[in-house]
């Protein structure tokens, strides 16, 4: 039970700091200082990623260049968010995309010229690795739709499904779903997520009024649904490949950046295509 509350208010703590970096626009007044806030909210945690990814495939005997990974990490979410930001700078960053991405391999693999590594072609992949899994999947949030409350939304049902399979795991769970990459979690809590989900697409989505049909939210909250616990089987996959439990500690009851995130990295990019080219 203590555990429980320890979760509990770790993620009361977390939502509220999410959502108001998200909604810093409105209580500022200020659309620039808005997306600043948020821009530099998503960096923070996407160099949180980047540092605890590095940690965990160093365990691997990988050796990555992580200033250049870093760099990488930087570049692409304040790209993505300039893109967000529209007019002059969202052309320049498109512009600067469409340059780093072909280079970045090439570079990440000169790199690996002046190191004593045994497996170079593994250690400049990992490199980009973060920028890949972490930046842009989260630079695309500002990008999602029109307003901030598609965002929301998307985040709401990633949380939704999480809390359900967890509680329905808890106190339902049976049947092991992946044992070998994800011992607690269940059919039957995993079965209580997609439905708490669906339930919450179809109530809470089109109270946003942003145009989207309820249709559309029932699809994006089984894609969630389907897209979380993959990504946490992912993580999970990752995190036991080293002996790891927890990617880091900065959240008590949840574990590291990548514990918290894990989820939303993949379905992020996957809600973006959805809205941006079906909707």
């Amino acid at each position: 039970m203590k555990n429980f509350w320890v979760r509990a208010t770790s993620a009361v703590v977390y939502v509220a700091l999410f959502l108001g970096c998200i909604y810093s626009g409105e209580l500022t007044g200020s659309k620039l200082w808005g997306g600043v806030i948020l821009a530099a909210f998503l960096l923070f945690v996407a160099c949180g990623c980047t540092f605890e990814f590095f940690r965990i495939v160093k365990q691997q005997g990988a050796t990555p260049s992580q200033p250049l990974g870093y760099a990488y990490t930087v570049i692409a979410l304040l790209t993505l968010s300039a893109v967000a930001y529209g007019k002059v700078w969202g052309y320049v960053g498109l512009g600067v995309a469409v340059t780093l991405l072909p280079m970045a391999f090439g570079v990440a693999a000169m790199v690996q010229l002046w190191k004593h590594s045994e497996q170079p072609f593994r250690d400049a992949a990992y490199t980009m690795v973060p920028m890949l899994y972490a930046a842009i999947p989260l630079g695309l949030m500002p990008s999602l739709h029109e307003s901030y409350n598609a965002l929301v939304m998307v985040l709401i049902m990633v949380w939704m499904n999480d809390n359900g399979a967890y509680m329905g795991g808890s106190l339902l769970g049976k049947h092991k779903m992946w044992e070998r990459h994800s011992p607690g979690k269940t059919w039957e809590g995993t079965a209580i997520g997609v439905v708490i989900t669906l339930v919450t697409a179809f109530f809470v989505g089109p109270l946003f009024n942003d145009g989207i049909a309820w249709y559309h939210w029932l699809v994006l909250g089984f894609i969630c649904s389907v897209i979380d616990t993959l990504g946490d089987l992912v993580e999970s996959m990752l995190k036991r490949s080293v002996g790891m439990k927890d990617s880091g500690k900065i959240m008590p009851g949840h574990g590291g950046f990548l514990d918290r995130f894990d989820s939303l990295l993949i379905a992020v990019p996957i809600a973006y295509a959805y809205l941006t080219l079906v909707v």
